[in-house]
């Protein structure tokens, strides 16, 4: 097996997590969440989101246009006349993908439907990153899980090569069954990820304060479908049971509304009109959206974790 081209920095900063800790926070998670409250939409509310899927769909990407696949031999296509695309894992290998372009803040959205079934052990990455030893980083994964357990949403932020910022959720419906829309907000004020239009977490600008903010390195967008049963699922104890394989997982409605870096320069110096997504920042709605999320559904916070930052929670934690 090899897994030259994984995710390379998954491994090490979740291996610092104290996994009875994050196990005790899950199962206390799992006896007290409850369900998703119903939101009774209006009519102009209604016409408003069918609208916003048309224009999605609309001006959704091609992936023959918009990613090159970077390894897999064979286990990712793109399908359907560029509209899908699907990476696969087997015994032997997992896949990936990476964007054409490089980015310098965006709004940045990805359907993804995730692999059924028992999923234990596979880790489905998506997810912005430069290179180098002090890159930035934005994160989305997907702990892969036993049929009929959750999949675990992990999310991470890295500041000039510096990690160890995981929230982790579990989602209010199944991955597995249809697409759902992931999105990072990227600009100067913040970083918001969102799924299916919920913010669930805000990393902010506070260089006021001392703390970096990715904001001076362009990143690229990747994802990956990999084995990680040496962590994944329940700190390695459930390893992947390779009679299911392979494992696959599908993408489309690929949009970025972004700043495109190239050779040395944005597309959005000379013109920044039109891009209302540079100064976005949440509304009081949206901070109340974020509290539902984290208080209904989330299952780890390293600003929580006391046991794991002895000297101290990290700047952030307070200031924020």
């Amino acid at each position: 097996m090899h897994f030259t081209h994984q995710h390379p920095l998954l491994h090490p900063s979740l291996s610092k997590l104290d996994s009875s800790n994050l196990s005790s926070h899950i199962a206390q998670k799992q006896l007290s969440m409850s369900t998703a409250p119903t939101f009774v939409a209006t009519n102009n509310m209604a016409l408003a989101l069918l609208l916003f899927c048309f224009f999605l769909a609309a001006s959704a990407g091609n992936f023959y246009d918009d990613f090159d696949i970077t390894w897999g031999d064979g286990r990712a296509k793109i399908l359907n006349d560029g509209q899908l695309l699907t990476l696969s894992l087997d015994k032997n290998s997992g896949s990936g993908f990476k964007s054409k372009k490089e980015y310098l803040f965006g709004k940045i959205d990805m359907q993804l439907k995730l692999v059924p079934g028992n999923s234990a052990g596979t880790v489905t990455a998506y997810y912005l990153s430069s290179l180098g030893s002090a890159h930035d980083e934005i994160d989305f994964e997907f702990l892969g899980n036993l049929s009929g357990d959750p999949y675990i949403l992990h999310t991470n932020v890295f500041t000039e090569g510096k990690g160890n910022r995981e929230q982790q959720f579990y989602l209010w419906f199944d991955p597995t069954k249809d697409f759902h829309t992931y999105s990072v907000l990227w600009n100067s004020r913040s970083i918001i990820f969102s799924v299916d239009g919920t913010p669930i977490r805000e990393f902010k600008n506070l260089e006021s304060k001392g703390i970096p903010f990715p904001k001076n390195q362009a990143m690229w967008l990747y994802s990956s479908l990999w084995n990680a049963d040496d962590w994944a699922t329940r700190g390695g104890l459930v390893k992947t049971d390779w009679s299911q394989a392979p494992f696959t997982a599908s993408y489309t409605n690929f949009n970025a509304q972004a700043c495109v870096w190239s050779s040395g320069s944005s597309s959005c110096s000379s013109n920044s009109s039109g891009k209302s997504w540079l100064t976005e920042s949440l509304d009081a709605t949206g901070e109340g959206r974020i509290k539902w999320a984290q208080k209904n559904y989330m299952i780890y916070n390293y600003c929580s974790d006391i046991k794991r930052f002895p000297q101290g929670l990290p700047p952030e934690c307070s200031v924020a």
